[in-house]
């Protein structure tokens, strides 16, 4: 189950454009399907066994439709040309949610009519140890760069192995029809997958043009031919004269093109960091200059602020050269590759790396005025003075920002004009493109049509809503805990770079604190589920007041276990209180169910962060466990009743 669901995040991703800022789309829609899977595990009738045709059919309507969407508007803003592809946004979004949920609840009935097999907190280790397994097999493939065949055929054997043999012929059809169509697809020509993209190399003749996820992303040229064409990639050089270029640092190498024009202006050695490994592989394999060869480069595959928080180097020049995702982070967070690169802290952690009378330069096309803006007057927070601010073109929103420590060793005709800029991002607050805090107005559409559609389908497909009355403790607690996920997603992010990697260890050590958490309550009398709410909240606030840049200040290892205890000690105690009031369910599904349904609604209060920022997220859970707490009160008093007899 959770494997398919983290394939639909990636996958629909790579497909339909819209998604893979918003994949929390995706699994905002996995919640609601699992959630009613489960409230129906007691139905008469089976939806099980229609899982695979319905898969597969969705599989191929998105590879018919693939959608490009045109994003422009003036609340937030994304990077690339497109142009809208498909069917339109209002009939695709839907069609998209609609089937998640879905294929998800069918899947999740399987599992639920299983569940109820088993004593409770039996039936949840099964279930937590089963997701460990689809997490380690989905980053297994994402550390091979595997394309959606591979993620088809093990989602097939699964299914294989655990069919409904009333429909088998249908099923394995289904099945095999899938597997064809991401077959298909994983074939293209041109095409392979990185952990992040599909990427596609389109030879133009003279250069290759790169697309990832369908959009336009970068060019592997001759360092002659961007010179011609692309001066502004030169301007750094200009703008530093005499600098010796000893050491050299780019953050965002991409395909090496950057690397290549460092090393033709005299750089004597370069770090370049990419995050894709893929597209370093293609400038490696296709890049005219071949940049990737010379001795004097030294490649990093990780995360740019990362690199700066472990290295010790100091660098004549540092360049962030156009690193600009195209995805986020994870399936439930607004966070996006390149976002940590962007914050005030970061571009202090840069003027620290430079060296005398070393230059810091971003460049990009910026698209708005305001996003110039912002990028500037974080500049001139971090090294105390104005950027020079070179712009290409009329619009002026091709532009090069660039400062010093030493005023006089930069050579700057244009200094930056402060202006009311919007505030600088922060690492609490790391949303760059997102003009000021608010929650975008179609960000607001689509959570109320997902909390109408929600309530809807929960009724028609599951019945009553009061049958979850009695757990709306666990609705509760829910909510909270995939708000704590988040805001772990986004700490380790901050702590240990935004990696396929790192989020796939973030993911495995949450299902870890919940297993030690299920282990525990097996086999051991726990505490008064009172006392664990006061521990809880005294976890929840040590969270709070332990900034996660207190912590970037630790070595990496005393870093990862002062973050581990802070991050998992809440998911830890906030289990053992769901698995004392779980094991004592009389309808383990329906309080499952209930549980799952309040995880996606607090998906969607996720999006509070854009107006608080992630950090207030754990007042939230707490309200959320405060909340739990006075809703379950009647519990917390026959548990406490039954200690006062058995003692």
């Amino acid at each position: 189950m959770l494997f398919v669901e983290l394939a639909l995040i990636r996958w629909t991703g790579s497909n339909v454009v819209y998604l893979s800022y918003f994949s929390n789309f995706v699994l905002l829609g996995s919640f609601l399907g699992i959630g009613i899977g489960f409230l129906r595990a007691r139905s008469s009738v089976s939806l099980w066994p229609y899982a695979p045709l319905v898969l597969a059919a969705f599989v191929v309507f998105v590879r018919a439709f693939p959608v490009e969407i045109d994003r422009s508007g003036g609340q937030l803003i994304y990077f690339g040309t497109f142009v809208r592809t498909g069917l339109p946004t209002f009939v695709m979004l839907p069609i998209i949610f609609a089937a998640v949920a879905g294929v998800m609840m069918m899947i999740a009935e399987g599992v639920a009519r299983t569940f109820a097999r088993f004593e409770p907190l039996d039936a949840y280790r099964l279930d937590i140890l089963g997701s460990l397994a689809g997490i380690a097999a989905f980053s297994v493939l994402a550390l091979l760069h595997a394309p959606p065949i591979a993620w088809g055929v093990i989602a097939t054997i699964g299914f294989l192995l655990v069919i409904d043999r009333s429909l088998v012929w249908l099923q394995v059809g289904a099945l095999v029809l899938m597997c064809v169509a991401l077959g298909k697809e994983s074939v293209e020509p041109d095409t392979s997958w990185s952990p992040y993209y599909r990427v596609t190399a389109i030879d133009k003749g003279a250069f290759y043009d790169v697309h990832v996820n369908g959009i336009p992303h970068q060019a592997i040229e001759s360092t002659e031919t961007r010179r011609r064409v692309e001066p502004i990639y030169f301007l750094p050089y200009e703008r530093s004269p005499g600098n010796p270029l000893n050491e050299v640092l780019i953050v965002g190498a991409g395909n090496g093109s950057d690397v290549a024009i460092a090393l033709q202006e005299g750089a004597k050695h370069v770090d370049a960091v990419e995050i894709d490994p893929r597209l370093y592989e293609l400038g490696k394999e296709l890049h005219p200059d071949h940049p990737y060869d010379d001795p004097r480069v030294s490649v990093h595959i990780e995360d740019g602020r990362a690199f700066l928080q472990r290295t010790d180097k100091r660098y004549d020049m540092i360049l962030f050269a156009l690193p600009d995702s195209l995805t986020l982070v994870a399936g439930q967070s607004s966070l996006r590759l390149e976002s940590y690169l962007f914050t005030l802290e970061a571009m202090e952690e840069a003027r620290d790396h430079l060296s005398a009378g070393g230059m810091f330069g971003m460049y990009n096309f910026y698209r708005e005025q305001w996003l110039v803006d912002r990028l500037a007057g974080t500049l001139d927070e971090a090294f105390g003075h104005p950027p020079c601010f070179d712009a290409v073109g009329a619009a002026g929103h091709l532009a090069l920002l660039s400062a010093s420590n030493d005023l006089l060793s930069l050579a700057c005709p244009t200094p930056w004009t402060a202006v009311a800029a919007p505030d600088p991002a922060t690492d609490d607050y790391p949303f760059l493109y997102l003009k000021e805090r608010s929650i975008p107005s179609f960000y607001l559409v689509v959570i109320g049509l997902i909390l109408l559609a929600s309530t809807v389908l929960v009724r028609v497909a599951a019945g009553p809503l009061r049958q979850m009355a009695r757990y709306l403790d666990l609705f509760f607690m829910g909510a909270a805990f995939l708000l704590l996920e988040t805001k772990n997603v986004v700490q380790f992010a901050l702590l240990f770079g935004t990696t396929w990697f790192v989020n796939s260890l973030v993911f495995a050590g949450v299902l870890l604190a919940v297993l030690l958490a299920i282990e525990v309550a097996r086999r051991i009398r726990t505490p008064d589920p009172r006392a664990l709410y006061g521990a809880l909240g005294v976890a929840l606030v040590v969270g709070f007041v332990v900034p996660p840049s207190a912590l970037l200040e630790l070595g990496a290892a005393p870093r990862f276990v002062v973050g581990a205890t802070i991050a998992f000690a809440p998911i830890f105690l906030a289990n053992l209180i769901f698995a004392e009031r779980f094991k004592a369910a009389a309808s383990s599904t329906v309080a499952f169910g209930a549980n799952l349904l309040g995880a996606m609604v607090g998906g969607l209060l996720e999006y509070g962060a854009l107006l608080v920022g992630y950090r207030a997220l754990l007042i939230g859970a707490g309200l959320l466990y405060a909340a739990a707490f006075v809703t379950g009160r009647s519990h917390l008093t026959r548990r406490s009743a039954g200690a006062a007899v058995l003692g």
